[in-house]
């Protein structure tokens, strides 16, 4: 599995809707998270700060919903961009998705000071919305699963 994500699907979102706290390019006080291929999976990889501890030694919950959040909608996108033929770095605008349900069970706590890295899997549930099942690690550690229900942007999702 990949360190790190080198053709994320964030980083073909337009400026104007990529200003999400989680995966959004363009907020320079969001997490940054960038999701990408790994074979037929999907991976985010994030090293959480300082300010992400629950208590001393541990991620706070909270910033795993978000990397599964994120993950999710990102791996929907990816999916459906590959459907349509496309692939990050092509040059052609992907789709973009919000979450309709989330869902995180925290099996383990997430140690601080190890990269995380969501994987994910896509499955297709209706042609405008899609599940993501994704598992988190601390290592090889298995420290939660989350799984998103993604649907395709409206276009009444606009900044007016």
């Amino acid at each position: 599995m990949e360190d790190q994500i080198l053709k994320a699907i964030q980083d073909e979102y337009p400026e104007d809707f990529a200003w999400c706290y989680g995966c959004g390019r363009m907020n320079e006080h969001g997490h940054h998270f960038r999701t990408g291929w790994d074979g037929d999976r999907t991976v985010t990889i994030y090293n959480p700060k300082p300010e992400h501890m629950a208590l001393p030694g541990f991620v706070y919950g909270g910033l795993i919903a978000s990397l599964v959040d994120c993950h999710g909608t990102g791996s929907a996108a990816l999916f459906l961009h590959r459907k349509n033929g496309n692939e990050p770095g092509d040059g052609e605008e992907p789709p973009r998705f919000v979450t309709a349900s989330l869902h995180v069970d925290f099996l383990k706590p997430t140690p601080q000071g190890a990269a995380l890295k969501a994987v994910g899997k896509v499955v297709e549930i209706h042609p405008k919305k899609y599940k993501v099942e994704t598992e988190v690690y601390a290592g090889e550690t298995v420290c939660a699963r989350g799984e998103v229900v993604a649907v395709v942007m409206p276009s009444t999702f606009t900044a007016n």
